[in-house]
């Protein structure tokens, strides 16, 4: 099994210059719905490493969801792309450790994370958020490190006008997926999570232009 506990990365906050600007940082290509999709689209943040490298970062696109905390009358329809860097294992910045390869499974990890963090069960008292979420996600956890378990399906959808195979799941909260983008280069893992629009459907691309989902 590999693992896909967290590198050492942080968030880089919206409110120190423009949140594009972690985006330009990028040395990988960024990735979101071609250009099928007409909705709108904006950012949200990218996770960088102790140095400052961006280890991945994700795309908005639909209405920007909210917490829910709602019966899902009005449910929100947004699909999330989460772009991460393909990196093997390495030294850590300050030389005193090694920061675990990317993979796949990062990717699904970013992606059920991302979506728990937007899902508030309509029955749960707010003083039991917390520990709820805790729990979930570590269960996102434990399935992104078994990719090839019953919980996963296979799902064929275009990236760059290819088919690749990702692996899909759905849950009462919404979908999570989780590929790659191809072995060439500038090659990334791709993940994604929604609610409101179906996952079948999708396609991804490369953003020729990411300042294009400021708003």
């Amino acid at each position: 099994m590999e693992t896909t506990s967290p590198t050492p990365t942080h968030e880089v906050s919206a409110d120190v210059g423009r949140k594009v600007d972690g985006y330009l940082l990028a040395a990988f290509p960024w990735y979101g719905l071609d250009e099928a999709f007409t909705g709108p689209r904006w950012l949200m943040q990218v996770g960088a490493a102790a140095d400052g490298t961006v280890e991945h970062g994700a795309t908005g696109h639909g209405q920007e969801p909210t917490i829910r905390v709602d019966t899902g009358k009005d449910e929100d329809r947004f699909a999330v792309v989460v772009t991460v860097a393909s990196r093997p294992v390495r030294r850590s910045a300050d030389g005193t450790g090694v920061l675990e390869a990317t993979s796949v499974s990062t990717a699904a990890w970013l992606a059920g994370s991302g979506l728990l963090a937007r899902t508030w069960p309509s029955h749960m008292d707010r003083s039991l958020r917390q520990d709820w979420l805790d729990q979930q996600t570590m269960l996102a956890w434990e399935l992104a490190d078994d990719l090839g378990g019953e919980s996963w399906s296979e799902l064929m959808l275009p990236v760059d006008g290819a088919p690749m195979p990702f692996h899909y799941r759905e849950s009462e909260y919404g979908w999570v997926l989780a590929g790659s983008s191809g072995d060439g280069p500038g090659g990334v893992h791709i993940g994604a999570y929604g609610r409101g629009m179906s996952a079948y459907g999708l396609a991804f691309s490369v953003v020729k232009d990411i300042s294009s989902y400021e708003g």
